[in-house]
């Protein structure tokens, strides 16, 4: 993307396309005569990697505050979840079942991008890591209710495409992990849990992690499926075996409706960070 510039300097993209015209000599041919920033097998050097690290950061960064985005919902949940019109596909009979909260997931981001139309697509706007299941389910509801939603692809072994609801101009991919959950939660004002496996216990417990340590401010945190949940992790033992705090398990709520969802939204009092940890 190519800015209006204040410098005298000459720019860096002109200089990029005057060096690709140069005669075709062995010095010009040598990658040692590459322009650094154009070079990408200078760039991808294990040495580089901090320069990475920071451009995979800003990059987002800069096409988010071009677009004036303020705040974020976020969504994680199973790439495996199905639509339930292809529910009979699924792999497992539980994946089946669990198809029904792709359209939960669907409703809930349609309704909050309704929300997210009346500030001019500013607060709350829906994110997913851009993929198919649940991600696919959020960034249809936006599209649908004629809104925009950020996809955070990350680069996989196997091939995953964006899906076909993300808005294009909003459309990452990422290398590294780290950097991808950053962008997830610096513009957050609410997280979204839908159920999922490795990849979305992942990014619950991490998310959940920074706000028990104080390292983040209070936002809803949202269990959608309380039976799915409860089944798959028993949060009272971890209670009883000291190894939580008692208080922690008020630091989310299961809500099993996208209705339910929005309204705990709606409701929210902000609330800081912690500035203790309860029971240490």
């Amino acid at each position: 993307m190519k800015e209006d510039r204040q410098s005298p300097f000459r720019d860096a993209h002109s200089d990029r396309d005057t060096a690709r015209h140069v005669p075709d000599t062995p010095q010009s041919r040598s990658p040692a005569y590459r322009l650094a920033f154009a070079d990408n097998d200078f760039l991808c050097r294990d040495e580089l990697r901090p320069v990475r690290l920071q451009l995979e950061l800003l990059k987002p960064e800069l096409f988010l505050n071009e677009r004036g985005i303020e705040s974020t919902v976020v969504l994680f949940g199973g790439a495996r979840i199905p639509d339930p019109a292809n529910k009979e596909s699924a792999r497992t009979r539980t994946l089946a079942e669990l198809s029904r909260y792709y359209d939960v997931a669907r409703e809930f981001a349609r309704l909050m991008t309704i929300k997210s139309i009346e500030t001019g697509c500013r607060e709350h706007v829906i994110v997913t890591g851009g993929g198919p299941g649940v991600m696919e389910a959020g960034s249809r509801g936006a599209h649908e209710a004629g809104g925009i939603s950020i996809g955070l692809n990350i680069v996989l072994p196997h091939e995953q495409a964006p899906n076909h609801y993300v808005t294009p101009e909003l459309s990452f991919n990422f290398h590294y992990f780290a950097i991808r959950k950053m962008h997830f939660l610096m513009r957050a004002q609410a997280i979204c849990i839908f159920p999922g496996g490795f990849g979305t216990l992942d990014e619950l417990f991490e998310s959940l992690t920074l706000i028990q340590t104080g390292r983040m401010e209070r936002v809803p945190f949202l269990l959608f499926g309380r039976a799915f949940w409860e089944k798959i992790i028993n949060w009272d033992a971890l209670a009883d075996a000291g190894t939580i705090s008692e208080s922690d398990l008020d630091l989310f709520r299961f809500v099993d409706s996208a209705e339910e969802a929005v309204r705990l939204i709606d409701n929210w009092k902000p609330a800081p960070p912690r500035d203790i940890i309860p029971d240490r």
